[in-house]
């Protein structure tokens, strides 16, 4: 049997060229300090999105304890 048709590991990729990159959040040019971002200011409306709830990774619905009450 092929030892290749087992492999799973992933295909290469080309390597990234940095300076093309834009910021995650605004698409201006990343810099090095910040990265992904292009300013403390952006990365800090990213913080703050994920503080506030903005960036939710969706579960199970969650059921409702008999206790509860819906207003």
């Amino acid at each position: 049997m092929n030892a290749d048709a087992n492999d799973n590991t992933p295909p290469e990729r080309p390597p990234k060229d940095k300076k093309n990159r834009v910021c995650a959040n605004c698409g201006k040019p990343r810099t090095e300090r910040y990265d992904p971002f292009c300013s403390k200011r952006c990365a800090d409306i990213d913080l703050h999105r994920w503080l506030k709830g903005g960036y939710v990774i969706p579960g199970p619905p969650v059921e409702q304890e008999p206790g509860d009450e819906e207003e």
